[in-house]
């Protein structure tokens, strides 16, 4: 975890001693600086600057430091070894004077270079939106399986930037006799570490993604659809995920609440059975790194059978949150998903909207038959959202119809058991059944139909 500057905590430390040793130790106070590149060819952005900025203040706010002030910067030219040009670097440096903070945020990629040269230049710690994320992550993470992944991406990140994090790194390890050469650098050693540890850590991985196949081929035996929860962070999936398994998941108004993937069994309104699992919020320009380090997390999207967008329409970047979602699930491969095929919009928040805004979003959803308006805190429309959630699930599954005579009650108790049984009709020679059959075990369920020696109909 990034701390306070050594002089800080000084400072903290004798008003501590002052006041009896009573007085908690003060959060690191943060810059937060937006660089917004102005130039003819730049490619056109989903976001304005001031969203951008704000959402960089609510990641920063996630680790519990002390925003103190937050500016764009334009720059009209990236400069390789600071990003900004030598004025703009020294106006920066005398705000980060002024307002004594113990560490810079650059909402954007830096160089290992631009990182180390910034710190030289301002005398605080720097980090930049991926390494801010990372420390969320890191922060967040309570599992086994979230804490490798988080040292697996952190340990990616930080072995290009071995070239500022040391300051021995030059030094040279010799042999031993006249055959041994120059040895080799503190610096080829630590990097030839981290790429042990991170070999390490794949491994580690490939066992927790081993142990995940087991658990999805142990699903199939007793087949249930998985429902995954997909959207971007803070969107609200973990409190529906709440209200509609009744757990007690953690769910904050804050970005990144939930890491780790949880699953749950969820009782559709036919009585069907479900499993709902709730994953890691996705956000704009999320490292690549992170992406791959968490995929064994994301897999569990990738094996679901229905996914639910779950949306903030109460934010006014709804719709670039919503291509940012699309274009993780593309790097996903998750093409069904993107065309809508396998994928039910949430218009979540509507509790906070009133006027125009609700009514606009009302007909939205009433224009698209695979999103439904919902808030999730409230309840609302939660019970029709499992509706849509269950026509989706069925809407391809086969309707078989049969005769099973009323002496044959323990087949009957089968067909309720492992079917959902849509319509019956007592007849003269017994009970007429339609039951659709889950696609899972429509073999299974031929084969006990010819063996109990029933004629099924498609219907």
């Amino acid at each position: 975890m990034i701390r306070a500057s050594q002089q800080r905590k000084k400072k903290i430390a004798e008003e501590s001693l002052t006041s009896g040793g009573g007085t908690e130790p003060e959060a690191p106070r943060v810059l937060v600086f937006h660089p917004e590149l102005k130039r003819a060819d730049q490619k056109a952005s989903w976001r304005d600057a001031s969203s951008r900025l704000a959402e960089s203040i609510s990641l920063t706010g996630a680790l519990d430091f002390e925003v103190v002030g937050a500016d764009i910067v334009p720059i009209a030219k990236v400069r390789p070894s600071t990003l900004f040009g030598k004025g703009v670097t020294e106006r920066l440096g005398l705000q980060i004077k002024t307002e004594e903070a113990d560490i810079v945020m650059i909402n954007g990629q830096l160089t290992p270079i631009q990182q180390r040269n910034l710190e030289k230049e301002w005398k605080c710690k720097v980090i930049d939106r991926t390494g801010l994320i990372l420390e969320i992550f890191a922060d967040r993470a309570r599992t086994r399986e979230g804490r490798l992944q988080v040292q697996l991406a952190l340990l990616s990140y930080q072995r290009s930037r071995l070239v500022r994090t040391w300051t021995h790194l030059e030094r040279q390890r010799g042999g031993r006799g006249f055959l041994a050469g120059p040895g080799e650098r503190q610096i080829e050693i630590d990097r030839r570490l981290i790429g042990d540890k991170l070999a390490k850590l794949r491994r580690e991985l490939e066992e927790v993604k081993r142990t995940r196949q087991l658990h999805r081929e142990a699903r199939r035996r007793v087949p249930y659809p998985i429902v995954a929860l997909v959207g971007y962070t803070n969107s609200g999936k973990s409190t529906l995920f709440n209200q509609l398994t009744t757990s007690e998941v953690f769910a904050e108004d804050m970005l990144f609440a939930t890491l780790d993937p949880t699953m749950r069994g969820l009782i559709l309104p036919s009585g069907r059975k479900v499993i709902l699992s709730d994953t890691v919020g996705f956000v704009s320009d999320l490292p690549h790194d992170l992406v791959a380090a968490f995929r064994a997390t994301l897999e569990e999207v990738l094996e679901a059978d229905l996914i639910v967008h779950v949306r903030d329409v109460a934010s006014a970047e709804t719709e670039e949150q919503r291509l940012d979602v699309l274009e993780v699930l593309k790097e996903l491969g998750l093409q069904k998903a993107i065309d809508g095929e396998e994928l039910v919009e949430a218009l979540n928040k509507i509790d906070q909207l009133k006027g125009d805004d609700l009514q606009a979003v009302n007909e939205s959803a009433a224009r698209h038959d695979n999103t439904i308006a919902i808030s999730a805190i409230k309840g609302t429309n939660c019970d029709a959202l499992l509706g849509l959630v269950e026509g989706r699930l069925t809407e391809h599954m086969p309707v078989f119809e049969l005769c099973v005579p009323y002496s044959d009650g323990k087949s009957l108790a089968r067909l309720y058991e492992h079917g959902e049984v849509l319509h019956r009709t007592e007849g003269d020679d017994g009970i007429a059944i339609q039951v659709r059959i889950d696609s899972t075990r429509v073999g299974r369920f031929e084969d006990w139909c010819a063996k109990s020696g029933f004629e099924i109909h498609v219907v």
